[in-house]
């Protein structure tokens, strides 16, 4: 035995560690929260003292808690007050009318008042088979004297009905914003109901909201979003001003039990400037040092970790930002559509620069290959270079052209994938773009084979919360009808399962303490049911979650469902 007896000893099932120099373990050490031992049965025992526990896997199979490379935790807090009109398998909407019964069922389990609005979240015209989009008028004949809003299943969007269209102060004079798209009734300029980019994001940051007491009493209830699936890190990809305090309060009295990783969005960060620091004279987007300190650390299981641009839209939107056009119309009916960034590029160019010169990370939203372009030029012109280890995450990176993945090389720029989209909306992608170009989605084999750190995610609440999907469209790239999108692009398992793991965390910079299991690390830790290396990519879904482990004590479900 050695001198610091292990509180527990797991062994008797797959350990699956992450580490390339050992792949695989008979058992593991835990000790005050952290990693002690990871190796053989016999060396590991050594570690055990009168009091440790030794739990026996019964063969299930243990790994690193899986890491939310990119979502929004502030849409967990919200969606238990909202209507689920996702299609199948993640809801249950196959119609206009299946969404207007959705919507009925919705008030009558949570009444509202006249004026109140109502949420639905998971809006997709291609699940529908009415053969045309929703308008509002499907809306107000629902809820005609409520404002409504059905979020488009890219989150970069919604449908409003009359009510809601009249406070946002829509209609058939107002022109579309820069960067935003208002679309309209075919042969008219009046608003059908569907609000995308800048003529949405203003409305949903402002919109009202439950009181802070309200949503703190959400924070268990979104956290088990996560837990039940294994995880223990998340992150809120996009946070605005309105949510920082509660996010703060919540750690501060002690709401979290698992880490949250905060993202400002660049177009929030002036005001939080302004409101926490005022007397501060500073250039647009140049952040006090007091400022710049608080990125990085945890403070009772938060930490900021870097800031969000925005640079395009959702591609089965049509708002992403291509450097060629749709072989479809755009959401006008434009013909040779290629989408449009969110803001000049000079404005990108200026805020690049300020930012990366202050040591910030920055993670940015690009989804077409000419968004992806801009933010190249814009690091290069920064002067970003890999040695200095800026660590500048391309979020999505979905729709890449040659020569772009060795650009991220030549600039240090990474990728956080998103390859539910080739279950979720590969088919739409291939009517848009082709089969050649559709194929270019998420290319992670190319990006692994360069060395670039890969992670993946689920962008909750655009797809469900599903690590084992992750992984299965990671290794199969298959559509909904079957098609696989860019075959040479598929994984192995045990990359896939990297990529939500040890490089996700090298992404936020927390692989020297999570992400795989080894000594001195922190014991955040997942037990499911079946082994995803061992399993067939088509039954990979099957797998369950016995246990989620955060710095060795069980956030969900129980140990003991393996054998003590």
């Amino acid at each position: 035995m050695t001198s610091t007896p292990a509180d527990l000893i797991f062994h008797g099932g797959p350990i699956l560690t992450m580490e390339a120099s050992q792949p695989r373990a008979e058992a593991i050490a835990i000790a005050d929260g952290k990693i002690v031992a990871v190796g053989t049965k016999d060396a590991v025992l050594g570690h055990a003292g009168p009091a440790t526990r030794q739990i026996d896997l019964a063969g299930r199979t243990l790994l690193p808690g899986f890491i939310d490379a990119h979502g929004h935790f502030a849409n967990a807090l919200q969606v238990v007050g909202w209507a689920n009109i996702q299609r199948p398998p993640a809801g249950p909407v196959t119609s206009i009318a299946s969404l207007q019964q959705v919507l009925r069922e919705h008030v009558a389990r949570r009444p509202v008042g006249k004026g109140e609005w109502v949420i639905a979240y998971g809006y997709d015209v291609d699940g529908l088979s009415d053969g045309r989009p929703l308008d509002k008028t499907d809306l107000d004949a629902v809820l005609p004297e409520n404002p409504v809003m059905v979020l488009h299943n890219s989150n970069h969007g919604a449908v409003l009905n009359s009510c809601a269209l009249a406070l946002a102060g829509y209609d058939a004079s107002t022109p579309d914003p820069a960067g935003g798209v208002i679309v309209r009734r075919p042969g008219s300029t009046e608003p059908a109901g569907l609000v995308m980019e800048t003529a949405f994001i203003p409305l949903f940051v402002h919109m009202p909201q439950p009181s802070d007491d309200e949503r703190l009493a959400q924070f268990e209830a979104a956290q088990r979003l996560y837990t039940s699936k294994g995880i223990t890190t998340v992150q809120d990809g996009a946070t605005v001003a309105g949510d920082l305090d509660l996010f703060q309060r919540a750690a501060r009295e002690g709401h979290l039990c698992i880490d949250l990783v905060l993202l400002p969005l660049v177009l929030e960060v002036p005001g939080m400037l302004r409101e926490r620091f005022p007397e501060f004279q500073g250039q647009p987007l140049e952040l006090p040092q007091p400022a710049r300190d608080v990125f990085g650390p945890y403070r009772d299981r938060l930490k900021f970790q870097g800031i969000k641009l925005l640079l395009d839209g959702s591609p089965q939107g049509k708002t992403a930002f291509w450097g060629e056009p749709l072989l479809t119309p755009g959401p006008n009916g434009e013909a040779h559509w290629r989408g449009q960034p969110v803001c000049p590029p000079e404005q990108l160019f200026e805020a690049v620069a300020r930012l990366a010169g202050q040591g910030i990370q920055l993670f940015a939203h690009c989804n077409g290959d000419a968004a992806i372009d801009l933010m190249i030029e814009a690091c290069r012109r920064a002067g970003l270079k890999p040695e200095q280890d800026h660590r500048t995450v391309i979020i999505h990176s979905q729709f890449m052209a040659p020569g772009q993945l060795e650009q991220y090389v030549e600039l240090g720029l990474h990728p956080s994938f998103f390859t539910v989209h080739a279950f979720f909306f590969g088919d739409t992608h291939l009517a848009n773009l082709g089969p050649e170009r559709a194929g270019r989605m998420s290319p992670m084999a190319s990006a692994m084979a360069l060395g670039l750190h890969c992670s993946n995610h689920n962008d909750f609440s655009v797809t469900p919360i599903e690590p084992m999907r992750m992984v299965e469209t990671a290794m199969t790239r298959r559509t909904r009808t079957g098609v696989v999108l860019g075959e040479s692009e598929r994984v192995s398992a045990d990359a896939a399962l990297r990529a939500l793991t040890i490089e996700a965390a090298w992404q936020i910079r927390e692989e020297d303490s999570k992400g795989s299991l080894a000594p001195g690390k922190r014991a955040d830790l997942v037990i499911l049911d079946g082994d995803p290396t061992a399993t067939a990519p088509e039954q990979l879904n099957d797998i369950g979650v016995v246990a989620t482990i955060k710095d060795g004590a069980c956030v969900y479900g129980s140990w003991e469902g393996a054998r003590p």
